[in-house]
């Protein structure tokens, strides 16, 4: 089984018992392993079974010890990627929440001092971390992958759907674009092309995380048209003269059947 490499490999690399020309990997087997049992292919996901299973915490103790020195980027991504979401659905069930991630430390209808995304929860790579430094801190800021926006889910139907399986450095970039085509194509709610109209109707995510996305409707349609198919819609995102209106976001919890209120 594949495993990032561990302080007795580093000794064996200084030895020269293992190569260096070895690409480093983390597994992530487990985790892909719960993805495609607990998960369905619209993305909606069993809380109950996570937690109830016996391979969950020893994947969240795997990402803890984790040392991600010698990973290529992709490896990297691929890792914060699994952990973010990992770490997601270990916070719906720390709190047994069932209805809506906002609902974690809020008080009197509001976000307490952290809300659901600063708090502390995340042992991972030797650090805890909170899933908003995951996200900001790390992901945002060491890759300038504009498509994790559409692999990274916080647990709301609002959000692009989970996938069901981890993903993995070497199938990374063709996981992200169906990731991508996915979330543009398959929920109308959420995105479409209006080309009578000539409108772009968008996720709230293109809006809030606009900085990563390419400036201008000229800019956002070259990004956009590379995961449409020929067609009017194409069209329009090529032409650059469209505008662009956000669809509305819902923040219910994207559970499964399996998962009990």
């Amino acid at each position: 089984m594949r495993r990032l490499l561990t302080s007795a490999a580093f000794a064996l690399l200084a030895n020269g018992t293992l190569s260096a020309q070895q690409p480093a990997t983390f597994d992530h087997s487990l985790f892909d392993q719960l993805l495609r049992a607990h998960v369905s292919p619209d993305g909606l996901v069993d809380y109950d079974a996570f937690g109830s299973s016996p391979d969950f915490q020893p994947y969240l103790a795997a990402l803890s010890e984790a040392s991600l020195e010698f990973l290529p980027d992709s490896e990297r991504l691929a890792f914060w990627i699994n952990a973010y979401n990992a770490y997601t659905i270990e916070l719906i069930n720390r709190h047994g929440e069932r209805e809506s991630i906002r609902n974690i430390n809020k008080t009197l209808g509001l976000f307490g001092g952290k809300g659901p995304w600063k708090e502390r929860l995340a042992e991972t790579a030797g650090k805890a971390w909170t899933l908003d430094e995951i996200e900001q801190e790390i992901i945002r800021k060491q890759f300038s992958e504009p498509r994790v926006h559409f692999a990274l889910v916080c647990a709301a139907l609002g959000c692009p759907p989970l996938r069901n399986e981890a993903y993995v450095g070497e199938s990374l970039d063709r996981q992200l674009d169906e990731q991508a085509r996915a979330f543009l194509l398959d929920s109308p709610e959420k995105n479409r092309v209006d080309s009578e109209k000539g409108v772009v109707y968008l996720s709230p995510i293109f809006d809030w995380y606009r900085e990563d996305f390419p400036a201008g409707s000229a800019g956002l349609g070259g990004f956009l048209l590379r995961f449409h198919p020929p067609g009017a819609a194409r069209d329009l995102l090529q032409s650059g003269q469209f505008r662009v209106e956000s669809t509305d976001y819902d923040w219910t919890l994207n559970r499964g059947p399996g998962s009990k209120l």
